[in-house]
């Protein structure tokens, strides 16, 4: 971890995203009045209108890289930031919008859009470490309050952060979840998800989506296979591992795969 001046800057950024993420830092209430007297929040206009210029000790960039203008912008934001957090989906993984990818935009921009013209955008949703060097990631949708502010204790005190890298499973486990893949059948993620959530969808009888990202050593295809096996149409894989994280290469190469052999 970078050595922090004695009074550190904190700067939060966005791109193209839903804002969930920044608002789970708002969410924060008294721990983030704690921060207030930590850092000084330099940039962060989803709460306040103060702007003071760089440069930062500690960036939160949320959203994906979706124009041409965002690319620069996240390298001039990378080149002020002294150590750099990409949160959430998009940031991580290029988030629902990346669903572009897989598809014709300029067509997409003809449905949509009565003067498609005037639209100016890239035909891809990308993660930031697509264009600049990152630091750590946070994935998530919306990323958890607990790991953030991990993250920040751990940036502000030097030392690394005390993070998941296990699956949804062992989540399961702590919690005393019934194995909804086991029991249920349910089309379940689990066991390829970075843990994170607290297994929330398993805890109400659910299947999880993978909403915080394939896990450090994802071993999808077995995963795949169990799913089919228990009654899993592709077209249903084909649409679960196209959510939140359809760009995160595990998920995409499953998803790929899916609509290969569909076809």
């Amino acid at each position: 971890m970078p050595a922090l001046g004695p009074n550190p800057r904190l700067a939060v950024f966005k791109f193209a995203s839903c804002d969930g993420c920044q608002l789970t830092l708002l969410d924060c209430e008294d721990e983030l009045l704690t921060l207030t007297r930590r850092v000084e929040i330099a940039d962060f206009r989803e709460a306040s209108s103060q702007v003071i210029e760089g440069p930062y000790d500690l960036t939160l960039v949320e959203g994906s890289v979706t124009t041409e203008e965002d690319r620069h912008r996240v390298q001039e934001i990378r080149a002020e930031s002294r150590f750099l957090v990409t949160i959430g989906a998009c940031a991580t993984s290029g988030g629902i919008q990346a669903l572009r990818n897989f598809a014709d935009v300029e067509e997409f921009s003809r449905v949509v859009y009565a003067s498609p013209q005037y639209i100016r955008t890239l035909a891809t949703s990308t993660p930031i470490r697509d264009h600049v060097s990152v630091d750590l990631e946070l994935r998530g949708c919306p990323i958890s309050k607990h790991q953030l502010l991990e993250t920040i204790s751990a940036v502000l005190t030097r030392r690394t952060p005390d993070l998941p890298t296990d699956s949804v499973c062992i989540e399961c486990k702590r919690r005393g979840n019934v194995c909804v893949l086991v029991a249920r059948g349910a089309t379940c993620l689990g066991p390829v998800t970075q843990a994170g959530c607290g297994a929330i969808c398993p805890a109400f009888h659910r299947g999880c989506y993978g909403c915080f990202g394939p896990q450090g050593t994802p071993n999808v295809p077995p995963l795949t296979h169990r799913l089919h096996e228990l009654g899993a149409s592709r077209g249903e894989l084909l649409r679960v591992f196209r959510t939140f994280n359809a760009a995160a290469p595990a998920f995409r190469q499953a998803s790929e795969s899916e609509e290969r052999a569909k076809t």
